[in-house]
């Protein structure tokens, strides 16, 4: 055991290593926090399409050779976030089409201009790296910490002042309609910071895996817990602490990143399964 902590001491060492755990649990703590809110909406895939939107504007953004990707990626992310609330509410294509042809169409076309537009030698490995986020994370640079602090202050500070408006909507929009709540307004700004989170989270688990911290956290919270409060507090707590688990096993045994964190958070979840049954059976 000391000379697993000597170890991670001397891996703390490197600047790299701190902007990676502190862009991994800002990241995991702002998924938790709108993942509770997209479960309940049963609106969970959102972050799923979104991240393959995410990828194909990245695909483009190094095809043009962008040297902040973000400055593209981030918009149409964004802009796809308002089409997908819109279109789902459009009664000729409910939301679950319009996130399947929205995600699967942006994920092709972006691998398509990859391939025939290469950037570099190494297409399966870029393509890798974007889509499971092999070692990203940990080619941060200072000024996009930076960002993802600013970013997640932005959606802890809305969450915070709006938890009311925020809990009202995710249970009864019709009653938060008729209260004098403007419901369209507030979807429109979840999905938007739900774009934000995407594009942030892509550099920790890749695009592929993001959906699992939107879900897992919020799922798992929901086994023992049932107030939006206690379910939402337990939901970052857990976040934050699969990120740092994920992270640091990553960096102790070489495994990648984002699966790792994946791992930590599917065992989580049975783990707070069998004790939502236990606490079920005791009463």
């Amino acid at each position: 055991m000391e000379e697993i902590f000597s170890q991670l001491a001397q891996y703390f060492e490197y600047p790299f290593v701190r902007y990676a755990l502190i862009v991994g649990v800002l990241i995991s703590l702002c998924s938790s926090l709108l993942g509770v809110t997209l479960v309940l909406k049963r609106f969970s895939y959102i972050g799923d399409g979104l991240s393959h939107v995410a990828f194909g504007a990245l695909a483009i953004a190094s095809i043009l050779h962008l040297n902040n990707s973000m400055l593209l990626v981030l918009p149409v992310t964004i802009i796809c976030a308002v089409i997908l609330l819109q279109t789902g509410q459009n009664a000729k294509i409910n939301g679950d089409a319009a996130i399947a042809m929205i995600s699967v169409g942006a994920l092709a076309i972006g691998y398509l201009l990859m391939n025939v537009f290469p950037t570099s030698s190494n297409i399966s490995g870029d393509v890798c790296t974007t889509l499971f986020g092999s070692t990203s994370i940990l080619t941060l640079t200072k000024s996009e910490v930076w960002l993802c602090i600013v970013l997640s202050l932005i959606v802890c500070i809305f969450f915070i002042l709006f938890y009311n408006k925020i809990f009202a909507v995710t249970f009864d929009e019709n009653f938060a309609r008729a209260s004098g709540t403007r419901v369209r307004l507030y979807n429109l700004i979840i999905a938007i910071i739900i774009a934000v989170i995407i594009v942030l989270a892509m550099n920790l688990v890749g695009s592929l895996l993001i959906s699992a911290l939107v879900i897992f956290p919020a799922i798992s919270a929901m086994r023992v817990f049932k107030s939006f409060r206690s379910v939402t507090i337990c939901s970052a707590l857990l976040s934050v602490f699969c990120a740092l688990l994920g992270m640091l096993i990553s960096i102790l045994a070489g495994t990648p990143v984002g699966s790792t964190i994946v791992a930590a958070d599917i065992i989580v979840f049975l783990i707070f399964c069998l004790i939502g049954k236990v606490r079920r059976g005791s009463r």
